[in-house]
């Protein structure tokens, strides 16, 4: 009796998981905005697990903490999504907050150079010891979009969500820089684009900077706390609705 009962448990769970299989999945990227559980912080792409409906959609949140659009590619993080993309599948992509930072230097050398276009400049990169071809922001993210696509997937771009910055009363936005390059390249590229930047600066600024600062951050004014974390999730739901024709709506609760 113990081995047909631990036989039935095992047809149970193995058909459980082949089901699984079959479903569509949406990845995620980005860095520790999306994905982050150090020190009571938490990134948008936990909780939005519970706002889509889990026996329709696989979700799989692959951020990674301090990465960039440029070295999110280069340490092999975007081959590891590619190797499992298939035909339906989506990829919500939003990248910004590290590539400002040096191209190369001893510590992290994982900035991208600013906009959109085709420049390039080659370096010895000091962290890994080896030659490397640094691009553009928006080079970057047009190989995610193209990359997505060539495995019949839908990529949607996101700009990135806003800091805890406020000035004159509002909320400092990224249009000028990182979130108008995404929508660009969004754009040209025929993909969905969500202004996160905006929709999530609208919505603190109605709940007022005191309660942001002490409610929806932690340690610092780039990582949320879990309820911040709620929000700009809820947000992310809120930009898909709004999208004209993205299947990925009708896989929400």
């Amino acid at each position: 009796m113990k081995l047909l009962f631990c036989l039935l448990l095992l047809l149970v769970f193995t058909g459980s998981s082949s089901a699984q299989q079959n479903l569509p999945t949406v990845f995620i990227i980005g860095d520790s905005t999306v994905k982050n559980s150090a020190d009571g912080q938490q990134g948008w792409g936990e909780p939005i697990k519970e706002l889509f409906d889990a026996t329709r959609i696989n979700v799989v949140n692959r951020a990674r903490g301090g990465r960039s659009s440029r070295t999110f590619q280069s340490e092999g993080l975007w081959d590891q999504v590619l190797a499992e993309l298939k035909p339906g599948d989506f990829v919500l992509m939003q990248f910004g907050h590290n590539d400002g930072g040096p191209i190369n230097d001893e510590s992290r050398a994982r900035g991208s150079l600013p906009g959109i276009g085709k420049e390039f400049e080659g370096i010895n990169n000091q962290v890994t010891r080896k030659s490397e071809v640094v691009h553009t922001f928006g080079w970057y993210m047009r190989k995610y979009i193209t990359d997505t696509k060539s495995k019949g997937a839908i990529p949607i771009v996101l700009s990135p969500v806003p800091r805890n910055i406020w000035i004159y009363g509002k909320v400092a936005r990224a249009a000028d820089s990182y979130g108008g390059w995404a929508e660009s390249v969004a754009k040209s590229e025929k993909a969905f684009f969500i202004d996160l930047n905006e929709i999530i600066a609208t919505r603190y600024e109605a709940i007022g900077q005191e309660t942001i600062a002490r409610d929806y951050f932690k340690t610092d004014h780039t990582h949320t706390s879990p309820v911040g974390a709620r929000l700009n999730a809820e947000s992310v739901v809120a930009g898909l609705k709004a999208l004209v024709n993205c299947p990925l709506a009708k896989y929400l609760r």
